[in-house]
């Protein structure tokens, strides 16, 4: 077997990859399948993290657009990334994968506050991580907190996991002739306001030298194949 090409790598998911063909909420089949990718990633002997967001459950965003104040729907959408943390986590004991639910807003009763040096040592006793509630703060994206510790955990590598191949010049979906760029610097994603993550998070890799995978979370086996080295999606990195 091929043996591991990253020894560390946080993975981030979107809320609503959770939905599968649902409008809402978490498909079981959907969570597990997930789980079984990163399951199989740790008996690789990557230390794997995880950030999931919660479009799924609630978009702060979305009801601030309607009056509701910002902060407030912000924080309820960190609360929505602490459900999905949970299902998470459960799926994944569950198949036997130890794991740690560590969230940026204190909430001791329902899983460990996120410190750095404790987030190491978890991942470093083979736990996965995962890491909820995004920065904390509002106004930050969960791309954004998934950029902010994938460089405080020293990852290897941030993979975002979406329903497309790597990134565009445009969404595929609506103009199928659209450019795929295999490999991309983060300066003319910003440049070009490529929708590989939003502009903090873009900066935050670009200026720490933090590699990026954007791939197709859908394709099977693809996940395992991008850990064994194999040139999935596309890789996004500072400079030209």
């Amino acid at each position: 077997m091929t043996a591991p090409a990253y020894r560390r790598i946080l993975l981030k998911l979107s809320g609503e990859a959770l939905m599968g063909a649902g409008a809402h909420g978490i498909d079981p089949d959907v969570l597990e399948r997930f789980a079984r990718e990163v399951k199989g990633l740790v008996d690789l002997g990557v230390q794997v993290a995880l950030v999931i967001g919660g479009g799924n459950i609630f978009r702060g965003s979305g009801l601030a657009a309607r009056g509701m104040d910002r902060v407030t729907g912000d924080q309820m959408g960190m609360l929505a990334t602490v459900m999905n943390a949970l299902a998470m986590q459960d799926t994944l004991e569950r198949l036997g994968t130890p794991v740690c639910v560590m969230s940026a807003l204190r909430i001791g009763q329902v899983c460990e506050d996120y410190i750095r040096r404790r987030a190491l040592l978890h991942l470093e006793r083979g736990c996965v991580v995962i890491l909820a509630a995004g920065t904390g703060n509002p106004f930050f994206t969960t791309d954004s907190a998934a950029s902010l510790r994938a460089i405080e955990i020293g990852a290897d590598l941030l993979i975002k996991a979406t329903k497309v191949d790597g990134v565009y010049s445009a969404d595929p979906v609506t103009e199928p002739g659209a450019t795929f760029y295999p490999r991309i610097s983060y300066d003319q994603a910003l440049r070009e306001g490529l929708k590989v993550m939003d502009a903090t998070a873009i900066v935050l890799c670009r200026d720490h030298g933090m590699p990026l995978r954007v791939m197709n979370i859908n394709e099977p086996g693809a996940l395992s194949r991008l850990i064994r080295g194999e040139d999935v999606g596309s890789l996004v990195v500072s400079g030209s």
